[in-house]
Formats: C-alpha cells, structure tokens, sequence
C-alpha cells in the first residue's frame, strides 16, 4: 500500500515571489507618486534582506559573490556607464525635451558646485544609497523575486530586470516624465549588465557608481547644463 501523498504547500515560491514583487512595486509608488510610505530604498532593502536570508539561503542569491573575472566585470561597468552617460544626450533627450522639461536634479544638488566638502559628501550617498542600495533593491531582490514569479528561466530573468528597470524608472519620479524614462533607460543598462555577467551584482553596482560620480563631479566644476 503506497504512501499518502504529503499535502502541497499553500503557497509556493513562484506564489511568494509574486507578492513579495507586487508589495515591492507597491513601496516603489507609495512613496515616489504618492508620498505615503518611508524611502523604497531603505523600505525594501531591510525586507529584502530578511526575505533572502529567509528563502535564498544569503547575499549569494542576489549575485553579491565574487566574480571569477573582477577585469570583465570592470570592464561591463564601464562599458555600461558610457552608454548611460553618452547616449541620451545624442538620442532622446533632446527628442523628449520638446515634449516635456528636462529632467529634474536632485534636491540640493546645486549646493555641490564649488563645495568640496558637500561634493564628497554626495560621493558618499551615491556609493551607499544609490550604487549600493538601489542596486540591491532593483537589480538585486526585485529582479530575483520577479524571476521567480515568472519561473526562474533565462527568459524569465530579462523580462524581470525589464520589469525592475520600469520600477526604477518610477523611482526617480521626482525628475518629471523625461527623467523616469531616462532613469528607466539606465536601469536597463544597469539590469544587463548585471544578467551579462552571469548575474554578478557588483557589475552593476559600479556602473551605477561610475555614471552617478562622473555626475557629480560635473555639477562641482559647474559642468552641467
């Protein structure tokens, strides 16, 4: 007499990831569009540690390991960052800019020109806040989550970072509706990155990292438009 068959789970992985990307992309527009929860960032980076401790078995399921080549992941960083940094001021944003203003800065961003102090400062948030922990958030946990939503395949993986560089985009709300298509561009870039490199998360943390400190080094000499 054969064994009953042990009862399935309530909730499967894919079901888990599913929500667990859905209240993510929730906390992305509560508090970008609507104001009405703490920073997304830090919100999802403290859930999205604990999930992956919980489910993932650790850091390593967000490709935050050691690369076998750290050469070729700096050299896809850097690849990606030119990309970032060189093709929207040739391709469409001089389109979009007929349509919409030009994207908006950050808050107090005019406050770096000229100020040393301030501008290492913004060094600072952009390696911790921004390449760190966005990277983490969207390219890290929302691409995982939504990866296993859609089944875990290589397919699966592209349409998640599709999807994260989306949420991205709406993460940078703030700049108007040509600074969330730009930002969505460079989520895309960020998001292949990080899938071309065999999901390393370091890669896209330095491309993050490069495009967001050459940004800042042109607002202290006063180089942007």
């Amino acid at each position: 007499m054969s064994e009953p068959a042990a009862p399935r789970p309530i909730w499967s992985s894919r079901a888990l990831g599913a929500v667990e990307w859905l209240v993510g992309a929730a906390v992305v527009v509560g508090h970008n569009v609507y104001d009405v929860v703490p920073n997304e960032v830090l919100v999802l980076f403290l859930v999205g540690l604990l999930s992956i401790r919980w489910r993932s078995g650790g850091l390593p399921a967000v490709g935050l390991v050691r690369p076998a080549s750290w050469r070729r992941v700096f050299a896809v960083a850097a690849a990606a960052a030119a990309v970032r940094i060189v093709v929207p001021e040739i391709t469409y944003l001089p389109l979009l800019a007929r349509f919409w203003p030009e994207p908006g800065a950050p808050a107090a961003a005019e406050a770096i020109t000229g100020n040393l102090l301030y501008a290492l400062l913004a060094l600072l948030v952009v390696w911790t806040l921004a390449a760190f922990g966005e990277e983490v958030v969207y390219r890290g946990y929302l691409s995982l989550r939504g990866a296993e939503a859609l089944g875990g395949g290589r397919a699966a993986q592209w349409t998640a970072m599709i999807a994260a560089a989306v949420l991205f985009g709406i993460g940078h709300y703030y700049k108007g509706p040509a600074g969330m298509l730009d930002s969505g561009f460079a989520g895309l870039l960020f998001g292949a990155a990080f899938l071309l490199t065999g999901r390393n998360l370091w890669t896209a943390i330095l491309a993050h990292g490069f495009v967001d400190t050459v940004g800042v080094v042109f607002v202290y000499f006063g180089w942007d438009s």
